[in-house]
């Protein structure tokens, strides 16, 4: 079971999502707060593994309220305002949704939330592995299920989440005890590049660049805003078609 804190300053917004707690037996609803401070008290007195989170707030926001802890929960942002979307996934959160939320919708996060949380559990004591094979056109990473093999091919993205990292793939997804770091170490560098400080793409499943997103199989995933230019330069590389001078 995971503990939630709801942290939302309208009352019906609050109701909602506790409606949705009690139809998912994963979920156990704890405490709510109308307003950040509240919540910094609960999380003092109660055993939180989820925070679903406001960002529109008095006093202070839902992003400086996550900024503001030094160990926070899993967090799943719940706003109205589409524009904090960047800043949110900067803050390593596991979901961002935006009111009015459906159920599917809430269900499809806090699985995700879910699958994290189990992971912590059943790896805390175990260290993290990534096996690159001699032939180096798969991996091995460990996950709770075991070792699981990822030919590089598969790979779509990896995705940092807190102390863990999500493989997505043409598969399915898989969930792993590595840090981002880890994983860009193993990773042969002419199939993939770190877009993001929460991401690493692979190359070949580019669907297109637009903006400050990259594309991969219909998801958007944000380009570093610092690092933006390498980035890009490095993707189209010979790849890009130019019109040359007459």
């Amino acid at each position: 079971m995971m503990n939630v804190l709801i942290v939302d300053d309208e009352a019906i917004a609050r109701k909602g999502l506790k409606e949705y707690i009690q139809e998912i037996q994963f979920l156990q609803f704890v405490a709510e707060a109308d307003n950040p401070l509240m919540a910094m008290e609960l999380l003092k007195k109660e055993k939180i593994d989820l925070i679903l989170c406001d960002i529109q707030m008095p006093l202070l926001d839902g992003v400086q309220f996550v900024k503001q802890l030094k160990t926070p929960p899993l967090v799943i942002f719940t706003t109205a305002y589409p524009n904090y979307a960047l800043q949110g996934y900067e803050l390593d959160i596991v979901d961002y949704l935006l009111k009015p939320i459906s159920f599917e919708r809430f269900f499809k996060a806090v699985s995700k939330a879910h699958e994290l949380f189990q992971l912590k559990s059943s790896t805390t004591n175990h260290a993290p592995e990534l096996i690159k094979s001699t032939e180096s056109t798969f991996c091995f990473i460990k996950t709770d299920k075991g070792f699981i093999k990822l030919p590089y091919t598969d790979i779509l993205y990896v995705e940092a989440m807190h102390n863990y990292v999500i493989f997505h793939s043409t598969t399915g997804k898989q969930i792993s005890y590595l840090t981002l770091q880890n994983v860009e170490e193993s990773l042969p560098t002419n199939q993939f590049i770190k877009i993001h400080k929460s991401y690493i793409i692979h190359i070949k499943h580019i669907q297109k660049i637009a903006g400050d997103c990259i594309w991969i199989n219909d998801t958007a995933l944000p380009i570093s805003r610092t690092n933006k230019e390498s980035i890009l330069k490095n993707i189209l590389a010979t790849n890009l078609i130019q019109r040359k001078p007459d």
